[in-house]
């Protein structure tokens, strides 16, 4: 057995330096690539994802994971060992159900239909768009179709980003937190607005990076392993375990943009440059799933990065960078502001109460995109009619509505649903925290992050991939995703704020 996983190591590592590589052309393609040069990048990463599809799915990867799967029935279940073989065949036993021409296809409509999207962003037109999004949705329809039978079209989509978590199971998680979400910003609603103005002031963007650099330094991001750029929409994207990068997007005229941006990405770099380094260049070395991978991000951004004790130690530090914005400014009616809740148009600067809603919107879209209930030419109606029934506004342009977020651009339906989940994990995630480190608001008004840092490390990223999401999440906090911890959360900062 021994020698067999060794060679199966090998193998695998060769399919991972293949994607680190094609990772860069897409990293470059939306900070550095000039725009002309769409189709040679859709070319060139087609070719890419064509050779990893082949080697992912060869006979001898099958016959080494067969022979493998037997050995490790007599193995620890949770040894490494196992657990990379059980990835790798999980992994094996999806890619060969998936045609090689599909692979090179949808590689080449997605890496077009991503410039598309940011031309016609930029443009607030729609109809730019469209013929590219009804491709995207014809593809993945037919990806789904790889893989019945299945309970839903929709399942195999998400289980591409939660592994093991069907529909029905994430439908029924936003049953429960719907309503009680809703209950809180009607109770909101009913009150007094808090102070925001001076939110919305020139901030210059030298300003804005020089905070954020600051900020996740003291967080532990590691520059050596790490950089940061601008981009249409912000990202974390890795090449490997020792080179984990993020980029942001800057508002001069609206300072929380880029602010929780950059902290919301570093969470997600953190957890990444956190993996146990002996699973670099294999299928663990990677986050347990796209909902846990965005409790880091929600947990840095907004349970840290939103609370009182953070500004009360980087406040003075952003006064001092901007004194003429914020010199008038105290510290209460800051924290205040950057938490006020108020139904808004953009997913990415939502508020925690009303954020949740967005998701479950674009939920119901891509169900019903995917289900065929809806088409790609009604989608812009169909979008300003559910913003208007979920939180009571209609975007003024296709750039503040259906264009605003890059994921369908490059098929990632299934993905939407990851960031609610990741919101309830964090608050499930910081109870468990607060229990362990006692003193854990005091650190983070002294900005000591280490300890933070150093528990989500050993309990959490330290194991990559190897546990489905799920377990993992009951691992840590005793229960699998649930609603409840992120419901109290809410509840106690909020009717705070808004003295409820």
């Amino acid at each position: 057995m021994e020698e067999k996983l060794k060679k199966l190591k090998c193998l695998l590592a060769e399919i991972a330096n293949l994607k680190a590589a094609n990772a860069v052309l897409g990293w470059d393609q939306l900070v550095n690539m000039p725009g002309g040069a769409t189709e040679d990048r859709g070319e060139q990463i087609a070719a890419l994802e064509h050779i990893m599809h082949a080697k992912v799915t060869s006979d001898e990867i099958g016959k080494l994971l067969d022979e493998l799967a037997v050995g490790a029935r007599q193995i620890d279940p949770e040894s490494d060992e196992a657990c990379l073989i059980r990835v790798a065949k999980r992994d094996y036993e999806k890619q060969t159900k998936v045609p090689a021409e599909f692979v090179t296809e949808m590689a080449r409509v997605s890496t077009v239909a991503q410039s598309v999207w940011e031309k016609a962003k930029n443009h607030s037109d729609f109809e730019l768009f469209r013929p590219h999004l009804e491709k995207l949705v014809g593809l993945r329809r037919q990806y789904a179709d790889f893989f019945k039978p299945w309970d839903h079209v929709y399942d195999p989509l998400l289980d591409d980003f939660e592994p093991g978590m069907k529909t029905a199971e994430v439908q029924a998680i936003f049953n429960a937190l719907r309503p009680k979400q809703v209950e809180l910003i009607k109770a909101i609603s009913q009150t007094k607005q808090v102070e925001r103005s001076f939110l919305f002031l020139d901030y210059p963007e030298n300003g804005q990076l020089a905070f954020g650099e600051k900020v996740i330094s003291k967080f532990g991001y590691d520059w050596n392993h790490g950089r940061q750029d601008k981009s249409a929409h912000p990202f974390t994207t890795s090449f490997g375990l020792n080179d984990v990068r993020i980029t942001t997007r800057f508002n001069s005229n609206y300072l929380p943009t880029a602010m929780f941006g950059t902290m919301h990405e570093c969470g997600h770099a953190l957890y990444e440059l956190g993996i146990d380094k002996k699973f670099n260049r294999s299928p663990l070395a990677d986050g347990a799933s796209m909902a846990v991978h965005e409790s880091q991000s929600c947990m840095w951004e907004n349970l840290i990065g939103r609370s009182k004790p953070f500004w009360k130690h980087f406040f003075p530090m952003l006064q001092e960078i901007f004194p003429s914005q914020l010199g008038n400014v105290d510290v209460d009616t800051f924290y205040e502001g950057v938490n006020a809740v108020e139904p808004s148009l953009i997913r990415v600067e939502a508020d925690e109460a009303t954020y949740n809603l967005h998701i479950m919107l674009r939920l119901e879209m891509e169900i019903a995109l995917m289900e065929g209930s809806l088409s790609a030419k009604d989608a812009p109606a169909a979008w300003n009619a559910k913003f208007k029934d979920y939180l009571g506004i209609v975007s003024p342009d296709d750039a503040k509505g259906i264009l605003q977020d890059v994921h369908w651009s490059f098929g990632g339906f299934g993905y939407f649903p990851t960031y609610a989940l990741g919101n309830l994990v964090s608050a499930q995630l910081w109870e468990r925290m607060n229990k362990d480190i006692p003193n854990l608001e005091e650190q983070v008004e002294k900005a000591q992050f280490s300890e933070i840092l150093g528990w989500l490390r050993k309990n959490l990223h330290v194991y990559g991939a190897k546990f489905e999401p799920q377990e993992l999440v009951k691992k840590v906090t005793g229960s699998k995703i649930t609603p409840e911890p992120y419901i109290h959360y809410l509840e106690y900062k909020f009717k705070a704020i808004y003295n409820l």
